[in-house]
């Protein structure tokens, strides 16, 4: 290697060994003056703790002054010097024991020694001559300078106890991405809770808008507890259009993050009216109808949000149609469950059966209008009598054994309360809430858990719309703002595949049923190969010698009256049975 590249590489060596040092140093620096900032005070306390007890006890009778004693020299132990002193000390004591320990070494040594030791003295002070720290990207305005001062702690401590606060002191505020944190120390009797309590008095305090959120959760260690002021948020300036390109369903207010959820969840979304539910689970619904093994089914009774969807979804507006395809779904489930291999969990979608995610778009009108429809059926002696069904049971049996067959229930409610707008059974299957803007605290309880406002899940400060706070048991209560899918962009979609439970018939009695995906303009629904109930029934027909009435089936059969009723007619509209004039059941193959 030739000298020029010799000392090029060199350079480009020293060059990577400053910035490397350059940014220890910056960091150290920066986290001693944290912690400085923090236990600087615990000192002043300290001390005033130690004069409070020399006064009480002068004579040091009492181990009252030599415990204050103790507590100060702890404390001040734990404030690290800042890194300039420490930088100081370390040099002098390197500087002592070269002095004592170099004339035991080679000259040769001390000479490549000491010509190191300069030029690391010399590009440090160097380094320090032209550095300048980086000016702060982040520019605070106006309101956050003003909250920036309240927040000090000579200035909390001087107006904490008119404002009822008194043994609870901030410590060093910082200004980030979304909004103003502060660590507050909780002295006697506070409490995280208890100083959540007392938002009014911090509001006070600060001189803070009405407007501002506040959230207050418990610190990092015991006694502490950490305030922030959403003065901004880390979402602003992000396109919050939906895009093909961009498909998740937020961004995290406080992190930036892109927020999604994931195909396979049991959701429960929850707001009150106009707080953008529709909105928000749009882009939902667009991942749940993508793919050649995703399909969707909407219930709306509203008739508003379906049609939007009704290119990519199978759409039930009416009470009818509603009843009929829980019957469908239901119908399926028990099909997979009952050809679900042994030892496999869930049912792996595919393209002739793929994962079904059924979208209930305001549960407390499904739970009213499709509870006790009218619907004609014959008895036994061929009479038509009119019986009355809720669609309600059956998504109840979704819900709780749907997840195995890939059959997954989304409820959406504007009345977010336990059994008006979210069904008993229903509630506890949910995997996952998304709770917009609610109107009590009560209902964010409902949504959210019982612990909710204790651990500072509150829907019910939320601005409405398009804010919403996502509980899946790994996200925090960081609100997330939903990102904005027009009406023109859905119905501009391209078209899907849609859903219906239709089959083809095969030879073998008892195979399970084909399953296809068909075209909304489809003619013709395929026949199915019977499977369970219905080849029972189908089995008694065959094999009697002369046609059954339907009431001798149930005796036959042991199954009951209703589920053989519902089995006749089934097999009966396929074409697998016949009813005779005078009732009587037969098959082709009986004939």
């Amino acid at each position: 290697m030739s000298h020029p590249s010799a000392w090029q590489t060199h350079r480009q060596y020293a060059a990577t060994a400053a910035r490397w040092t350059a940014d220890r140093w910056a960091k150290e620096s920066d986290r001693r003056r944290t912690l400085r900032a923090t236990r600087q005070p615990l000192v002043r306390d300290a001390r005033a703790a130690l004069a409070r007890a020399q006064a009480t006890d002068p004579q040091k009778v009492t181990s009252l002054v030599h415990r204050a004693e103790r507590e100060l020299a702890t404390a001040k132990r734990r404030v690290p010097d800042p890194m300039w002193l420490f930088a100081s000390k370390a040099a002098a004591v390197t500087a002592a024991a070269g002095y004592v320990g170099l004339p035991l070494v080679p000259g040769r040594v001390w000479m490549w020694a000491a010509v190191a030791v300069s030029v690391a003295v010399a590009g440090a002070v160097l380094w320090a001559v032209l550095h300048r720290p980086a000016a702060s990207l982040i520019e605070p305005t106006a309101e956050e300078r003003d909250l920036l001062k309240r927040l000090q702690p000579e200035h909390w401590r001087d107006h904490a106890e008119q404002r009822g606060l008194a043994g609870t002191l901030t410590g060093r505020p910082r200004l980030t991405e979304s909004g103003i944190v502060v660590a507050v120390r909780l002295d006697g009797q506070w409490t995280a809770t208890k100083l959540r309590g007392c938002e009014d008095h911090i509001r006070a305090l600060l001189g803070a808008r009405t407007g501002l959120r506040f959230q207050i959760k418990a610190g990092k260690q015991g006694g502490w507890a950490e305030l922030t002021l959403r003065t901004r948020s880390a979402a602003d300036g992000d396109d919050l259009l939906w895009a093909p390109e961009r498909r998740s369903l937020g961004i995290d207010t406080v992190t930036g993050e892109h927020v999604t959820v994931p195909l396979g969840e049991r959701l429960l979304i929850a707001g009150r009216s106009g707080a953008g539910k529709s909105v928000a689970s749009r882009p939902l619904l667009f991942d749940a109808s993508e793919g050649d093994t995703n399909a969707l089914v909407i219930i709306d009774l509203k008739r508003v949000e379906g049609r939007l969807w009704d290119h990519r979804a199978r759409v039930a507006s009416t009470p009818e149609d509603v009843i009929a395809v829980v019957d469908e779904l239901e119908a399926e489930m028990h099909d997979r469950l009952n050809v679900l291999p042994k030892g496999q969990d869930t049912w792996g979608p595919t393209p002739d059966r793929p994962r079904i995610t059924v979208v209930v778009d305001e549960g407390a009108e499904v739970v009213t209008a499709a509870d006790k429809v009218p619907f004609p059926e014959e008895d036994g002696d061929g009479k038509t009598k009119v019986r009355t069904r809720s669609a309600l049971p059956g998504l109840e049996s979704i819900a709780r054994m749907g997840r195995a067959a890939c059959i997954d229930l989304w409820w959406m409610t504007q009345k977010p309360t336990i059994g008006d707008g979210v069904p008993k059974q229903i509630a506890p299957q949910i995997s996952t809430s998304i709770c917009l803007a609610v109107r009590t605290p009560a209902e964010a309880r409902v949504v959210l858990g019982e612990d909710a406002q204790a651990k500072g899940w509150n829907a019910d400060e939320l601005p409405a719309p398009g804010v919403a706070l996502i509980r899946d048991g790994k996200r925090g209560p960081d609100p997330v703002k939903v990102r904005y899918m027009d009406k023109a962009v859905v119905i501009n979609l391209p078209d899907q595949p849609i859903w219906s439970r239709t089959t083809t018939p095969t030879t073998a009695s008892g195979t399970a049923p084909t399953l296809t995906l068909v075209k909304p303009t489809a003619v013709a629904p395929v026949v199915a190969a019977v499977d369970g109930t219905d080849a029972r029934i189908l089995d008694a027909i065959e094999t009697a010698a002369a046609p059954v009435r339907q009431k001798d089936l149930a005796e036959t059969t042991g199954l009951s009256k209703g589920t053989v009723s519902k089995a006749v007619k089934r097999l009966t509209d396929t074409g697998h049975i016949t009813r005779q004039p005078d009732g009587g059941l037969t098959t082709d193959k009986a004939a």
